[in-house]
Formats: structure tokens, C-alpha cells, sequence
């Protein structure tokens, strides 16, 4: 069984996070006051940033591993802020896993402790590099069109004389020069793109692990990264890494086959987290607010996403566990419909795993998009 021990431990007047014990040294701070268990001294000592990294390192470490998770239950991901004291004990650490421009103190303490690490963003760059490569292949294939039209035209005008061809050169100068002005013009006015790329919430997500495939992926890099600390228990680093790799497949199976045949494809939710969960199971997701979970939504998104609500036909709209919840309710309240919790994983509490949210998850798609 994975062994867990905590790092950190909230403080209920201040929030800050003191560590309490993470490495195999015998230097290693007393944990007893915080009631957890110091790390065994054969195991590799693995601190994880959130909860699903996390989860990730408890089951492909196994018994091997001591992962002590750098954000304690209960406290919002985003808002970890690590003392002095625990930055100088994460150096004690033999590795660490964490996501880069997810968790700013996090960043700082890799960089200024030198100790390894083990970034998953480019799960996230992956990601995104095939959406743009699926992008340039259609701005190719438009291309292609319309080369192909201008060749028609090119051919067209081969027939025509050579008089013609002079009318038609002291009327392209003409028109060269009205096309400078409206280029000129069209410079000066905002382009589409930038208007809306604001909205564009495919880009710059974090929560890759609401794709239980793409999860699955990164525990067979987080595998890799463990066998090459302790290449001596590779094979076991890999074996548990499949078994989990399977039971997440198993999860996305279940997901595809409850999805499959729903009345409504559109969700309502509080901020745009869940980008990888809609893209991966044809969900389409309208936030309150965009991927920052603090920022207040305007009167006149409140009063869009309210619209769309209606016209969709939903029936629900799902807050956070973690989130104040006030907005969407009132958007319910506003919209005649009920709400639902959507949890995006990013910590859990209690006996909870990412399995069990995630199933529960799951359940709250199938009911509130009436699912067959």
C-alpha cells in the first residue's frame, strides 16, 4: 500500500503552511506533534504539489514511496503559500512533483532549492501543441482552396488580350491603392481574434487530470522518473503504473458509455476548469467566470450565461466544493433551475480519492444532463 505522510499543516488563524516532516534524513524535523508518521528510511521521499500529483505518486511509488503532499486537505491549491521553514525542508526531498505557473510558491521553492523536480506541464504543452497543429492544418487546407481558386482565375485571364491586360493593370493600381487604405483602416480597428481571445479557455488550462487518459499518461512518466532515481525497482515503478493506468481507462470507459446518449451537452459552472473533461467526453462548458477561480463574474456575463441557460433547456448548474458558491446559486435562483456540485480535483478531504470524486462527478453529469 502507498505510504502517505503529511507535509504541511494549516494554521486556522493564518492559513500558512508549516512543514512537518519530509525527508529521509535523520535531520528530519519531529512530525509527532502534527500526528503523522516519519517516512521510512529505504523509502524514496517523493513531495507532491496537489493532490492529484499526489494521487499520481501514492500509487505508482507504492510501498517504495514516501509522498508527503505539499498542500494540506482543505486548503485552495492556488492559494498555497509555503514558510521560509518548509521551503529549507523541501530540499530534503528526492524529488518533487509539481506543475509550473499553477502554484507561484511552488515555482519559487523548486527554483530557489535546486532540489529535482519533476514538472507536468508538458502534459499540458502536448496538449496544446496538437489543438494548434489541428488549427494549421485547417488554415492549410483553406489555403489549398483558395491557391486552387486563384489558378482558375490566372487561367481565365490567359485568354483574354493583350489590351485587356493593360486596362486590367491601370485598374489594379487603382485598386492597389484603395487596398492600402483599407488595410490602413482595418489596422486601426480591434481584430476579431483579440476581441475574443479572452474566451478562448482551451488555452492555458491546468487541470489536465480531469482527462483520465491523459492522467494515465503521466503516472507512466512519473514511473520513469521514479526508475530513474531507483532503477533498481523499475519493473515495479512500471507495474503499478499499468494498474493504475488500467483502472483510470476503466474510468474513462464509464464516462464515454454514461455520456454517450444525453439530452443536453452544455454545462453551467462556476469557473472554466473543466475544459479537458468537456473537450474529452463532447461537453460543452460556459463558465461564470473564466479559468481564475476568484474572479467575480460582471452583471452582464451573469446576465449572458443566465440567457443561455434558458435557451439550452438545462435544467442544472453546477458550483464547486471549493468555491464560494454564491454567484451560481443566485444564477439558479435567477434561471428557475437547481444546482449541482463539479469538483475539479485540485484537493480532496477525508477518506476521498480522485476515483471517488471523479465518479461522483460522473453522477452529476448523467443527472443533470438526463442522460440515458
Amino acid at each position: 500500500m502507498p505510504t502517505r505522510t503529511s507535509l504541511v499543516a494549516a494554521s486556522a488563524a493564518t492559513a500558512s503552511l508549516v512543514l512537518a516532516g519530509c525527508s529521509t534524513s535523520e535531520t528530519a524535523p519531529d512530525s509527532s506533534a502534527a500526528g503523522v508518521e516519519s517516512p521510512a528510511a529505504s523509502a524514496i521521499s517523493v513531495a507532491a504539489a496537489f493532490y492529484p500529483l499526489e494521487f499520481v505518486a501514492e500509487h505508482v511509488g507504492g510501498d517504495l514511496a514516501t509522498v508527503v503532499p505539499l498542500t494540506a486537505p482543505g486548503v485552495e491549491a492556488h492559494d498555497l503559500e509555503l514558510s521560509p521553514a518548509a521551503v529549507r525542508e523541501v530540499q530534503g526531498v528526492d524529488l518533487i512533483l509539481f506543475l509550473s505557473d499553477f502554484q507561484p510558491a511552488v515555482d519559487d521553492a523548486v527554483e530557489t532549492t535546486g532540489v529535482r523536480s519533476f514538472d507536468a506541464h508538458h502534459i499540458v504543452e502536448a496538449h496544446e501543441a496538437s489543438h494548434a497543429e489541428d488549427d494549421h492544418g485547417d488554415e492549410e487546407s483553406h489555403e489549398d482552396d483558395d491557391h486552387g481558386h486563384e489558378e482558375e482565375a490566372h487561367s481565365d485571364e490567359d485568354d483574354h488580350g493583350h489590351e485587356d491586360e493593360a486596362h486590367e493593370d491601370e485598374a489594379h493600381e487603382d485598386d492597389d491603392h484603395g487596398h492600402e487604405d483599407e488595410v490602413e483602416a482595418h489596422e486601426d480597428e480591434p481584430h476579431e481574434d483579440e476581441a475574443h481571445a479572452g474566451h478562448d479557455h482551451s488555452s492555458g488550462d491546468p487541470h489536465f487530470w480531469l482527462d483520465p487518459t491523459l492522467l494515465a499518461e503521466y503516472a507512466g512518466d512519473v514511473a520513469a522518473e521514479l526508475s530513474d532515481i531507483d532503477p533498481d525497482n523499475a519493473d515495479t515503478y512500471a507495474s503499478n503504473a499499468e494498474s493504475l493506468a488500467a483502472e483510470l481507462l476503466e474510468l474513462d470507459q464509464s464516462y464515454t458509455d454514461t455520456l454517450a446518449q444525453c439530452e443536453r451537452s452544455d454545462i453551467f459552472v462556476s469557473h472554466e476548469a473543466f475544459g479537458y473533461l468537456t473537450e474529452r467526453f463532447g461537453l460543452e462548458q460556459h463558465g461564470l467566470s473564466g479559468l481564475d477561480p476568484e474572479a467575480e463574474p460582471s452583471p452582464a456575463r451573469v446576465r449572458e450565461v443566465r440567457d443561455e441557460v434558458l435557451a439550452s433547456g438545462a435544467t442544472t448548474v453546477y458550483s464547486e466544493s471549493d468555491v464560494d458558491a454564491a454567484a451560481i446559486e443566485a444564477l439558479a435562483g435567477d434561471a428557475g433551475v437547481e444546482t449541482a456540485v463539479l469538483d475539479p480535483i485540485e484537493g480532496v478531504t477525508g477518506d476521498d480519492d480522485y476515483i471517488e470524486v471523479m465518479t461522483r462527478n460522473l453522477e452529476a453529469l448523467r443527472a443533470g444532463l438526463d442522460c440515458a
